[in-house]
Protein backbone atom coordinates (compact mmCIF):
# COMPACT_ATOMS: atom_id res chain seq x y z
CA UNK A 1 0.00 0.00 0.00
CA UNK A 2 1.28 3.41 -1.39
CA UNK A 3 0.85 6.90 -2.21
CA UNK A 4 2.37 8.88 -4.95
CA UNK A 5 2.00 12.51 -5.73
CA UNK A 6 3.85 14.27 -9.21
CA UNK A 7 3.66 18.31 -9.25
CA UNK A 8 4.15 20.32 -11.95
CA UNK A 9 4.11 24.20 -10.19
CA UNK A 10 6.58 23.44 -8.70
CA UNK A 11 8.33 20.26 -10.13
CA UNK A 12 8.47 17.39 -7.72
CA UNK A 13 7.37 13.83 -7.43
CA UNK A 14 7.41 11.52 -4.57
CA UNK A 15 5.72 8.84 -2.35
CA UNK A 16 5.15 6.61 0.50
CA UNK A 17 6.28 3.17 0.56
CA UNK A 18 3.58 1.76 3.13
CA UNK A 19 4.52 -1.79 3.80
CA UNK A 20 4.79 -4.49 7.03
CA UNK A 21 8.40 -5.26 6.43
CA UNK A 22 11.46 -3.71 5.32
CA UNK A 23 12.89 -5.24 2.12
CA UNK A 24 16.72 -3.86 2.68
CA UNK A 25 16.20 -0.54 0.64
CA UNK A 26 18.37 1.91 0.10
CA UNK A 27 19.04 5.15 -1.98
CA UNK A 28 20.97 4.17 -5.19
CA UNK A 29 22.30 5.76 -8.01
CA UNK A 30 23.01 4.00 -10.90
CA UNK A 31 25.64 5.92 -13.23
CA UNK A 32 25.52 5.65 -17.03
CA UNK A 33 28.28 3.30 -17.48
CA UNK A 34 26.85 0.48 -15.13
CA UNK A 35 24.77 -1.86 -17.44
CA UNK A 36 21.58 -3.29 -16.93
CA UNK A 37 20.58 -6.62 -18.10
CA UNK A 38 17.45 -7.99 -20.00
CA UNK A 39 15.99 -11.51 -20.16
CA UNK A 40 14.56 -10.79 -24.00
CA UNK A 41 17.11 -7.78 -25.11
CA UNK A 42 20.45 -6.82 -25.56
CA UNK A 43 22.01 -5.18 -22.19
CA UNK A 44 22.07 -1.59 -21.53
CA UNK A 45 25.30 -0.98 -21.73
CA UNK A 46 25.21 2.99 -21.41
CA UNK A 47 22.16 4.84 -20.39
CA UNK A 48 20.51 7.75 -18.69
CA UNK A 49 22.43 7.93 -14.99
CA UNK A 50 19.06 7.58 -12.47
CA UNK A 51 18.31 7.84 -8.71
CA UNK A 52 16.15 6.26 -6.33
CA UNK A 53 15.23 3.72 -3.50
CA UNK A 54 15.81 0.28 -4.36
CA UNK A 55 16.91 -2.83 -2.78
CA UNK A 56 20.36 -4.27 -4.69
CA UNK A 57 20.34 -7.99 -5.45
CA UNK A 58 23.45 -9.65 -8.06
CA UNK A 59 24.41 -5.96 -8.44
CA UNK A 60 21.17 -4.82 -9.76
CA UNK A 61 19.01 -2.08 -8.62
CA UNK A 62 15.79 -3.06 -8.26
CA UNK A 63 13.90 -0.14 -8.05
CA UNK A 64 10.67 1.19 -6.35
CA UNK A 65 10.68 4.38 -7.49
CA UNK A 66 13.08 6.39 -9.51
CA UNK A 67 14.20 9.69 -11.29
CA UNK A 68 16.76 9.76 -14.36
CA UNK A 69 18.68 12.68 -15.00
CA UNK A 70 16.70 14.32 -17.29
CA UNK A 71 13.19 14.72 -14.91
CA UNK A 72 11.46 12.10 -15.64
CA UNK A 73 9.83 10.29 -12.69
CA UNK A 74 8.91 6.43 -12.79
CA UNK A 75 7.00 4.40 -9.56
CA UNK A 76 5.39 1.16 -9.10
CA UNK A 77 2.93 0.73 -6.35
CA UNK A 78 1.32 -2.48 -5.21
CA UNK A 79 -1.78 -3.51 -7.17
CA UNK A 80 -2.64 -6.83 -6.21
CA UNK A 81 -5.68 -9.40 -7.77
CA UNK A 82 -5.32 -7.09 -10.64
CA UNK A 83 -1.77 -6.86 -12.30
CA UNK A 84 -1.31 -9.55 -15.55
CA UNK A 85 1.67 -10.23 -16.83
CA UNK A 86 1.63 -12.32 -19.89
CA UNK A 87 3.00 -15.97 -19.43
CA UNK A 88 5.20 -16.21 -22.90
CA UNK A 89 6.59 -12.96 -25.76
CA UNK A 90 3.99 -12.16 -28.44
CA UNK A 91 4.81 -10.05 -31.23
CA UNK A 92 5.03 -6.68 -29.31
CA UNK A 93 8.67 -4.98 -29.87
CA UNK A 94 9.49 -4.93 -26.39
CA UNK A 95 9.13 -8.10 -23.99
CA UNK A 96 10.19 -7.00 -20.36
CA UNK A 97 9.84 -8.58 -16.87
CA UNK A 98 7.94 -6.04 -14.36
CA UNK A 99 11.30 -5.57 -12.66
CA UNK A 100 12.80 -4.39 -16.07
CA UNK A 101 10.34 -1.56 -16.26
CA UNK A 102 12.06 1.10 -14.30
CA UNK A 103 16.02 0.57 -15.83
CA UNK A 104 14.22 0.33 -19.63
CA UNK A 105 12.10 3.09 -19.24
CA UNK A 106 14.35 5.88 -17.32
CA UNK A 107 17.32 4.51 -19.12
CA UNK A 108 16.26 5.67 -22.42
CA UNK A 109 13.56 7.85 -22.44
CA UNK A 110 14.00 11.30 -21.64
CA UNK A 111 10.85 12.99 -21.42
CA UNK A 112 7.00 10.90 -20.60
CA UNK A 113 5.78 11.83 -24.16
CA UNK A 114 8.96 9.29 -25.28
CA UNK A 115 7.89 6.91 -22.47
CA UNK A 116 4.70 6.40 -23.26
CA UNK A 117 5.37 5.52 -26.66
CA UNK A 118 7.81 2.82 -25.79
CA UNK A 119 5.62 2.03 -23.53
CA UNK A 120 2.95 1.28 -26.22
CA UNK A 121 4.82 -1.40 -27.52
CA UNK A 122 5.32 -3.07 -24.81
CA UNK A 123 4.46 -6.53 -23.10
CA UNK A 124 5.20 -7.76 -19.86
CA UNK A 125 5.90 -11.21 -18.92
CA UNK A 126 5.67 -12.72 -15.70
CA UNK A 127 9.54 -13.05 -14.64
CA UNK A 128 10.66 -12.67 -11.20
CA UNK A 129 13.73 -11.40 -11.28
CA UNK A 130 15.03 -14.71 -9.48
CA UNK A 131 14.47 -17.52 -7.49
CA UNK A 132 12.89 -17.09 -4.22
CA UNK A 133 11.94 -13.24 -5.38
CA UNK A 134 7.81 -12.90 -6.16
CA UNK A 135 6.64 -11.37 -9.10
CA UNK A 136 5.37 -8.15 -7.82
CA UNK A 137 2.06 -6.86 -9.06
CA UNK A 138 2.58 -3.53 -9.71
CA UNK A 139 1.20 -0.56 -11.86
CA UNK A 140 2.90 2.49 -12.54
CA UNK A 141 2.67 6.22 -11.86
CA UNK A 142 4.77 8.41 -14.64
CA UNK A 143 5.69 12.05 -15.03
CA UNK A 144 7.93 15.05 -15.42
CA UNK A 145 7.43 18.70 -15.82
CA UNK A 146 4.53 18.45 -18.33
CA UNK A 147 2.10 16.34 -16.48
CA UNK A 148 1.72 12.47 -15.75
CA UNK A 149 -0.01 9.37 -16.82
CA UNK A 150 -0.86 5.88 -14.76
CA UNK A 151 -0.05 2.49 -16.71
CA UNK A 152 -2.18 -0.61 -15.48
CA UNK A 153 -0.94 -4.08 -17.05
CA UNK A 154 -4.24 -5.87 -17.11
CA UNK A 155 -5.95 -8.84 -19.29
CA UNK A 156 -5.84 -7.02 -22.33
CA UNK A 157 -1.98 -5.70 -22.11
CA UNK A 158 -1.00 -2.51 -20.86
CA UNK A 159 -3.46 0.30 -20.36
CA UNK A 160 -2.86 4.24 -20.05
CA UNK A 161 -4.67 6.83 -18.94
CA UNK A 162 -3.92 10.45 -18.46
CA UNK A 163 -3.28 11.63 -14.55
CA UNK A 164 -4.71 14.89 -14.25
CA UNK A 165 -4.59 14.90 -10.54
CA UNK A 166 -1.10 13.14 -10.46
CA UNK A 167 -1.58 10.75 -7.41
CA UNK A 168 -1.47 6.83 -7.41
CA UNK A 169 -2.34 4.33 -5.08
CA UNK A 170 -3.24 0.98 -5.42
CA UNK A 171 -6.61 -1.19 -5.92
CA UNK A 172 -8.58 -0.71 -7.53
CA UNK A 173 -7.75 0.69 -11.22
CA UNK A 174 -7.37 3.76 -11.89
CA UNK A 175 -10.67 4.22 -13.80
CA UNK A 176 -12.21 3.58 -10.37
CA UNK A 177 -10.58 6.21 -8.70
CA UNK A 178 -11.92 8.92 -10.85
CA UNK A 179 -15.06 7.97 -10.95
CA UNK A 180 -14.85 7.91 -7.25
CA UNK A 181 -13.10 11.63 -7.12
CA UNK A 182 -16.89 12.81 -8.47
CA UNK A 183 -18.33 12.15 -5.29
CA UNK A 184 -16.19 14.89 -3.43
CA UNK A 185 -16.47 17.49 -5.70
CA UNK A 186 -18.20 19.96 -3.38
CA UNK A 187 -15.03 19.70 -1.17
CA UNK A 188 -13.30 23.03 -0.67
CA UNK A 189 -10.65 24.61 1.75
CA UNK A 190 -13.31 27.92 2.07
CA UNK A 191 -15.80 28.05 4.62
CA UNK A 192 -19.52 25.91 3.62
CA UNK A 193 -22.16 28.30 2.10
CA UNK A 194 -25.93 27.27 3.76
CA UNK A 195 -27.80 26.23 1.05
CA UNK A 196 -29.14 23.68 3.38
CA UNK A 197 -32.00 26.25 4.73
CA UNK A 198 -30.63 29.40 3.15
CA UNK A 199 -33.38 31.30 5.33
CA UNK A 200 -32.02 29.86 8.37
CA UNK A 201 -29.49 30.91 10.69
CA UNK A 202 -26.74 28.29 10.86
CA UNK A 203 -22.89 29.79 10.59
CA UNK A 204 -19.96 27.90 10.91
CA UNK A 205 -19.01 26.98 14.63
CA UNK A 206 -15.38 25.74 13.35
CA UNK A 207 -12.70 26.22 10.58
CA UNK A 208 -12.25 23.47 8.37
CA UNK A 209 -15.81 22.96 7.60
CA UNK A 210 -15.62 23.04 3.77
CA UNK A 211 -14.50 19.61 3.93
CA UNK A 212 -16.31 17.58 6.10
CA UNK A 213 -16.50 14.61 4.04
CA UNK A 214 -12.87 13.92 3.52
CA UNK A 215 -12.25 10.67 3.91
CA UNK A 216 -9.78 9.89 6.77
CA UNK A 217 -9.19 5.84 6.61
CA UNK A 218 -5.96 4.37 4.96
CA UNK A 219 -7.60 2.47 2.38
CA UNK A 220 -6.36 3.30 -1.20
CA UNK A 221 -9.13 4.53 -1.87
CA UNK A 222 -9.71 7.13 0.64
CA UNK A 223 -5.58 8.30 0.42
CA UNK A 224 -6.49 8.93 -3.39
CA UNK A 225 -9.49 11.14 -2.21
CA UNK A 226 -7.47 12.94 0.26
CA UNK A 227 -4.21 13.15 -1.69
CA UNK A 228 -6.15 14.38 -4.61
CA UNK A 229 -7.90 16.87 -2.10
CA UNK A 230 -4.49 18.21 -0.80
CA UNK A 231 -2.52 18.02 -3.64
CA UNK A 232 -4.88 20.20 -5.65
CA UNK A 233 -5.38 22.97 -2.55
CA UNK A 234 -1.66 23.36 -1.43
CA UNK A 235 -0.01 26.43 -1.09
CA UNK A 236 3.57 26.42 -2.46
CA UNK A 237 5.93 29.22 -1.67
CA UNK A 238 8.73 30.77 -4.08
CA UNK A 239 11.30 29.08 -1.58
CA UNK A 240 12.96 25.68 -2.97
CA UNK A 241 13.18 24.66 0.70
CA UNK A 242 10.00 25.75 1.60
CA UNK A 243 8.92 23.74 -1.27
CA UNK A 244 10.38 20.79 -0.48
CA UNK A 245 8.83 20.69 3.00
CA UNK A 246 5.41 21.66 1.58
CA UNK A 247 5.62 18.34 0.07
CA UNK A 248 6.41 15.92 2.93
CA UNK A 249 3.49 17.33 4.58
CA UNK A 250 1.87 16.36 1.68
CA UNK A 251 3.19 12.59 1.95
CA UNK A 252 2.16 13.18 5.66
CA UNK A 253 -1.44 13.56 5.56
CA UNK A 254 -1.64 10.05 3.90
CA UNK A 255 0.83 8.55 5.57
CA UNK A 256 0.48 4.92 8.13
CA UNK A 257 0.98 5.35 11.60
CA UNK A 258 2.43 1.92 13.61
CA UNK A 259 -0.44 0.45 14.48
CA UNK A 260 -3.14 1.99 12.22
CA UNK A 261 -3.62 -0.65 9.73
CA UNK A 262 -2.95 -4.47 10.71
CA UNK A 263 -2.41 -6.77 7.63
CA UNK A 264 -4.14 -10.46 7.64
CA UNK A 265 -1.02 -11.80 8.65
CA UNK A 266 -1.20 -9.88 12.01
CA UNK A 267 1.50 -7.15 10.92
CA UNK A 268 1.09 -3.43 11.28
CA UNK A 269 1.55 -1.47 7.97
CA UNK A 270 3.22 1.49 8.38
CA UNK A 271 5.51 4.07 5.94
CA UNK A 272 8.57 2.31 5.76
CA UNK A 273 9.72 5.82 3.95
CA UNK A 274 8.56 8.71 1.92
CA UNK A 275 10.88 11.00 -0.23
CA UNK A 276 10.70 13.84 -2.49
CA UNK A 277 12.61 14.26 -5.73
CA UNK A 278 13.56 17.36 -6.99
CA UNK A 279 14.71 17.02 -10.63
CA UNK A 280 15.72 20.19 -11.38
CA UNK A 281 18.97 19.98 -8.76
CA UNK A 282 18.68 16.03 -8.92
CA UNK A 283 18.02 15.76 -5.69
CA UNK A 284 16.54 12.70 -3.54
CA UNK A 285 15.12 13.47 -0.32
CA UNK A 286 13.57 11.07 2.00
CA UNK A 287 12.60 10.62 5.71
CA UNK A 288 12.07 6.53 7.23
CA UNK A 289 9.76 6.12 9.69
CA UNK A 290 11.88 6.32 12.95
CA UNK A 291 14.11 8.73 12.01
CA UNK A 292 11.55 11.49 10.72
CA UNK A 293 14.22 14.19 9.92
CA UNK A 294 15.04 14.96 6.19
CA UNK A 295 18.15 13.20 4.60
CA UNK A 296 19.49 14.57 0.83
CA UNK A 297 21.71 12.65 -1.74
CA UNK A 298 22.77 14.34 -4.56
CA UNK A 299 22.56 12.51 -7.85
CA UNK A 300 24.57 15.59 -9.73
CA UNK A 301 27.57 15.54 -7.34
CA UNK A 302 28.37 12.26 -8.30
CA UNK A 303 30.79 11.02 -11.12
CA UNK A 304 27.99 9.88 -13.23
CA UNK A 305 29.85 8.23 -16.18
CA UNK A 306 31.67 5.46 -13.79
CA UNK A 307 29.97 1.85 -13.49
CA UNK A 308 29.71 0.82 -10.45
CA UNK A 309 26.72 1.85 -8.14
CA UNK A 310 26.32 4.37 -5.10
CA UNK A 311 24.64 3.06 -2.42
CA UNK A 312 23.50 4.86 0.36
CA UNK A 313 22.72 3.34 3.41
CA UNK A 314 18.73 4.65 5.39
CA UNK A 315 19.23 7.01 8.22
CA UNK A 316 17.27 5.19 10.73
CA UNK A 317 17.38 6.66 14.09
CA UNK A 318 15.63 10.05 14.96
CA UNK A 319 18.11 13.31 15.63
CA UNK A 320 17.42 15.91 17.85
CA UNK A 321 18.54 19.14 17.57
CA UNK A 322 19.03 21.53 20.78
CA UNK A 323 17.68 24.94 20.79
CA UNK A 324 19.76 27.85 22.70
CA UNK A 325 17.79 31.16 24.09
CA UNK A 326 17.41 34.07 21.97
CA UNK A 327 19.78 36.76 23.65
CA UNK A 328 18.02 39.40 25.36
CA UNK A 329 19.41 42.77 25.47
CA UNK A 330 20.25 44.96 28.46
CA UNK A 331 16.88 47.89 29.39
CA UNK A 332 17.91 50.75 27.97
CA UNK A 333 19.31 49.67 24.92
CA UNK A 334 17.57 50.17 21.82
CA UNK A 335 17.15 46.80 20.85
CA UNK A 336 15.67 45.86 23.69
CA UNK A 337 12.45 43.52 23.56
CA UNK A 338 9.15 45.02 24.00
CA UNK A 339 6.38 43.78 26.49
CA UNK A 340 5.15 41.42 23.57
CA UNK A 341 8.63 40.02 22.41
CA UNK A 342 7.39 36.41 23.71
CA UNK A 343 4.55 36.59 21.18
CA UNK A 344 5.19 34.77 18.07
CA UNK A 345 5.33 36.49 14.90
CA UNK A 346 3.84 34.87 12.60
CA UNK A 347 3.88 36.84 9.30
CA UNK A 348 0.72 36.73 6.54
CA UNK A 349 2.31 35.47 3.20
CA UNK A 350 1.51 37.29 0.36
CA UNK A 351 -1.13 35.74 -1.48
CA UNK A 352 0.47 36.43 -4.91
CA UNK A 353 3.99 34.35 -3.81
CA UNK A 354 2.30 31.03 -3.53
CA UNK A 355 1.52 28.40 -6.23
CA UNK A 356 -0.65 26.22 -6.75
CA UNK A 357 0.61 22.52 -7.69
CA UNK A 358 -2.92 22.53 -9.83
CA UNK A 359 -2.25 25.48 -12.35
CA UNK A 360 -4.50 27.82 -14.03
CA UNK A 361 -4.86 27.46 -17.99
CA UNK A 362 -1.72 29.50 -19.40
CA UNK A 363 0.68 29.09 -16.23
CA UNK A 364 4.21 27.25 -17.11
CA UNK A 365 4.61 24.10 -16.02
CA UNK A 366 8.26 24.10 -15.17
CA UNK A 367 9.84 27.29 -13.09
CA UNK A 368 13.22 28.09 -13.42
CA UNK A 369 15.74 27.46 -10.67
CA UNK A 370 15.53 30.51 -8.11
CA UNK A 371 18.39 32.91 -8.43
CA UNK A 372 20.91 32.41 -5.67
CA UNK A 373 20.30 28.66 -5.27
CA UNK A 374 23.58 27.23 -5.53
CA UNK A 375 23.22 24.16 -2.98
CA UNK A 376 20.76 21.41 -4.13
CA UNK A 377 20.12 20.75 -0.31
CA UNK A 378 17.38 22.67 1.33
CA UNK A 379 18.93 24.23 4.77
CA UNK A 380 17.79 21.50 7.27
CA UNK A 381 18.38 18.52 5.35
CA UNK A 382 21.42 16.44 6.19
CA UNK A 383 23.06 15.51 2.74
CA UNK A 384 24.41 11.82 2.86
CA UNK A 385 27.55 10.17 1.89
CA UNK A 386 27.26 6.60 -0.33
CA UNK A 387 28.82 3.88 1.02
Amino acid sequence: MCTSISLTNPVLFGRNLDLEYSFGQQVVITPRNHPFSFHHHPPLASHLAMIGMATVAQDTPLYAEAVNEKGLYMAGLNFPGNACYTPQPSAKTWHLAPYELIPMILGTCETLAQARALLENTELSAIPFGPGYPLAPLHWHLADATGAITVEPMEQGLVFYENPVGVLTNNPPFSYHMLNLRNYQALSPAQPENRLAPNVDLPPYGQGMGALGLPGDWSPASRFVRAAFLRCTARFGPDKPEQIVQFFHLLQAVSMVRGSVRTPEGNWDETQYSCCIDPQTGTYYYQTYDAGHIVSVDLFSQDLDRADLYRFSLVTAPRFFPADPDPRPEPGNPHHPGPDSDKPHHPKPDPDKLTRPCPEPGTPHHPKPEPGLSSPHAPGTVPHSPI
